[in-house]
């Protein structure tokens, strides 16, 4: 996004995303002071990325952020919402002095970000329940959608629930190929199985 500055575009140039931003104030830096000198929240969405060699997510990122955002800011409240294994945010805490610090996973459809954030299906915080609480206001306050439902946990159940609604949604897309194939092999209409399917309350 930092090319925004001077272009007026997003460098992943997608029209929703630039017309939102356009007259709205947006700042970007590379300078860690000016970022997180005076900043109440510090949002950490580094890529984590599985490494088939050691079986865990490389989480190396995320703690190389934590330590350069605590020499300029100590007061502010640390969120994380890259994913993570479970265990990570206990273990996390109980290692080095993070101080105030969330877990709030996100739940974006490729290509859709901007309006997922806007209409969220849902908003996990997991951590100490008065700073989740003012943080889920605080996205609350930033949703077009209304009703959104929200669930404040304990950091391990806020871990789960990230993983296994990433393995739930595989299962539903890999289910839902089969369909199709059946369907295609049959001589049949997939779509009118799938909705028929899909009508489960």
């Amino acid at each position: 996004m930092l090319s925004y500055q001077h272009t007026k575009h997003t460098a992943l140039y997608i029209l929703s995303v630039t017309v939102f931003f356009y007259n709205r104030p947006l700042v970007a830096t590379l300078k860690a002071k000016q970022a997180y000198e005076n900043a109440d929240y510090i949002i950490i969405a580094t890529p984590t990325n599985y490494d088939e060699k050691t079986k865990y997510f490389d989480t190396k990122s995320i703690e190389n952020v934590i330590d350069i955002v605590r020499m300029y800011n100590q007061k502010g409240v640390i969120v994380i919402k890259s994913t993570i294994p479970i265990g990570y945010m206990n273990r996390l805490t109980n290692n080095i002095d993070t101080g105030k610090i969330l877990f709030a996973p996100e739940f974006l459809r490729e290509g859709k970000a901007l309006f997922d954030c806007l209409n969220p299906s849902r908003i996990i915080v997991g951590g100490e329940k008065d700073e989740a609480s003012k943080f889920i206001k605080i996205i609350l306050s930033c949703c077009d959608k209304k009703d959104v439902p929200t669930l404040l946990t304990n950091y391990t159940e806020a871990e789960a629930i990230k993983l296994f609604a990433n393995s739930f949604l595989a299962m539903r897309v890999a289910f839902f190929n089969e369909i199709d194939t059946y369907a295609e092999v049959n001589e049949i209409n997939s779509g009118d199985i799938i909705r028929g399917v899909c009508l489960d309350p």
